[in-house]
């Protein structure tokens, strides 16, 4: 909303630049900037001059001054080398409440994206163990990249790929074989994931005793490769105890999926696609029988593709699936959300499939994110030393529900469970997506589930907080209103915020980050705290001020509810 009021300035200031450029004999002026003030009393928008004070000969406040007295409108204000805009708020007020008032939760999107299908892989936990806190990263963003994307036009299609075969999926299986003694998740009272996964930490202490059972994974592996009954119906039986755990987990965490691919489905695919690849000379056979791809072009060395035993690895297997999801859903870019630690396995991929002659491997993207450590070091899945995922939201829901009941809110919430959920996954995905996906984190669930400062429980509150103020106005939210009066500087701030909302969304789409949602969530619940600590809404002092300010609540009401649901906070209207 804001971006049509700055070009428009740009505009006439460069027209004025240009004719003073005449004047002096130079025709070439540097595009004009545009900035925002750093304070609300400074302006709304902001256009440097340096760079063309300094071709035409001038200082920058002097031609600030020139092109004030040029075009000789209040609305301008000179700050040394600015020239600064203070926009017509009241107006802005007015049109920004009727495009939210009509928009409602589709205010900030946009259709910049229109017509582009995009797909977006995330999550693809192995069977072997269960979620941990790195798949929460993951997996929230993965749904607020889906979600903004989606805000902005595209078309989204979520898949989960399984990572159900390989050598890791048959440690647990042969732990389980030599160790299981036919227990499994019903007899033990275990969730079906957590059962498997303590099978994965058995066999790594195990194998320190005996090292030849690396030996006896990988000949498992064969053997469930080439189809052997009983390594199958051992590896069906184990998956099936994975896959309903982790289906448990999403729902409780509320993550889903439009499809899954299963790797056990996929990597024969994609060996033969490499054995396409030895006939046309893309790839090449050692003397080993094993298959390699000559990365040189990109900086690299080699790549094995197919063991000499002609086993596949990870490369295979993501070759095929890429394959196949572009069959099944042609796309026009495609997304991986997965860790950086990756970073050189996606660059090998993406320029496999591109020798393989697939053009739409220019559009694949590794959405490469930093890892989550905890305060006292880095997660080992192995040595079972990780913040498990269920843990976590139990533990962070325990929270939440010990602070309404001392609170003595119980009855006000509502369903207490329901509630105390939603604020542990405000929590949750709030701080972790606050940082932007590329740079390492700490995760603290203390300072997560807090209800002050920068947490998701303090932006749910300022949601309930209005809700409930709302609420005590009993009237209809007024649809025509005096913007004028709406002069304290927190207003104009607030106005300002509301109407950037869509161009937030624009950049978190740009860049694939969520953090640009989050901080700015943390701006506007900042801003209008203080106003509203400062200012009477529905004791007001004239009519027209409460109207105005109960219109410029429930504006940032919709607001917030329209950013939630871009991170995956649960809007709540009591708490």
């Amino acid at each position: 909303m804001l971006r049509a009021i700055r070009a428009s300035w740009k505009a006439r200031i460069e027209e004025e630049l240009q004719k003073i450029a005449e004047t002096n004999g130079k025709v070439t002026l540097p595009e004009l900037i545009v900035q925002t003030p750093p304070k609300v009393e400074l302006g709304d928008i902001a256009f440097p001059l340096f760079a063309q004070a300094k071709i035409l000969g001038m200082s920058p406040p002097a031609l600030a001054n020139e092109l004030k007295n040029r075009l000789n409108t209040h609305e301008l204000l000179v700050s040394g080398p600015y020239l600064n805009v203070r926009i017509d708020m009241s107006a802005l007020a007015l049109d920004l409440a009727k495009a939210i008032r009509e928009e409602g939760d589709a205010y900030g999107h946009n259709k910049t994206l229109a017509g582009k299908r995009v797909m977006v892989e995330f999550s693809c936990p192995n069977t072997n163990k269960p979620l941990h806190l790195g798949h929460l990263r993951n997996d929230s963003i993965g749904e607020s990249i889906s979600a903004i994307l989606k805000a902005n036009g595209a078309e989204v299609r979520k898949v989960n790929l399984i990572n159900n075969r390989g050598v890791h999926i048959c440690k647990s299986m042969l732990a389980y074989r030599k160790f299981g003694n036919g227990e499994t998740p019903q007899s033990t009272g275990r969730k079906g994931d957590h059962f498997v996964g303590d099978y994965y930490v058995l066999y790594n202490r195990k194998v320190e005793e005996d090292p030849s059972l690396e030996q006896q994974a990988q000949a498992m592996l064969k053997a469930w490769e080439d189809g052997d009954e009983e390594v199958v119906a051992l590896w069906e039986k184990m998956n099936s105890w994975t896959l309903e755990g982790l289906a448990q987990s999403y729902e409780r965490m509320r993550v889903s999926f439009d499809h899954y691919y299963y790797e056990s489905e996929t990597y024969r695919y994609g060996k033969d696609e490499v054995l396409k690849g030895v006939e046309q000379g893309v790839f090449y056979r050692e003397a080993d029988n094993s298959v390699w791809v000559d990365l040189e072009a990109i900086g690299l060395d080699k790549k094995v593709l197919l063991r000499s035993d002609g086993t596949s690895l990870y490369m295979t297997q993501d070759l095929g699936t890429a394959i196949r999801r572009n069959e099944d859903w042609p796309f026009d870019s495609m997304i991986y959300v997965v860790a950086s630690e990756q970073q050189y396995h996606f660059k090998v991929l993406f320029y496999t499939l591109g020798l393989l002659g697939y053009p739409w491997a220019k559009d694949l993207h590794h959405l490469s994110y930093g890892m989550v450590n905890l305060p006292d070091g880095k997660m080992k899945s192995r040595e079972g030393k990780v913040v498990d995922g269920d843990d976590l939201v139990e533990e962070l829901t325990r929270l939440a529900k010990e602070e309404i009941i001392s609170k003595e809110r119980e009855d006000l919430v509502g369903d207490l469970e329901e509630t105390s959920l939603s604020i542990a996954l405000g929590a949750l995905n709030y701080y972790l997506l606050q940082v932007s996906p590329t740079k390492d984190m700490i995760f603290n669930p203390a300072e997560s589930i807090s209800f002050n400062g920068n947490t998701g429980p303090y932006l749910q509150y300022m949601g309930a907080r209005i809700s409930s103020m709302l609420a005590k106005y009993e009237k209809e939210i007024p649809v025509s209103f005096d913007a004028g009066v709406l002069t304290l500087e927190d207003e104009r701030s607030l106005v300002r915020q509301l109407a950037l909302f869509g161009e937030v969304v624009e950049r978190a789409a740009e860049g694939y980050d969520p953090s640009q949602i989050t901080a700015y969530l943390y701006e506007l619940s900042k801003t209008f705290s203080r106003w509203y600590h400062d200012n009477p809404v529905l004791k007001a002092p004239t009519p027209a001020l409460v109207e105005a300010r109960v219109v410029l609540a429930s504006n940032v009401l919709q607001v917030l509810k329209n950013a939630f649901a871009l991170v995956g906070i649960p809007f709540l209207a009591a708490m």
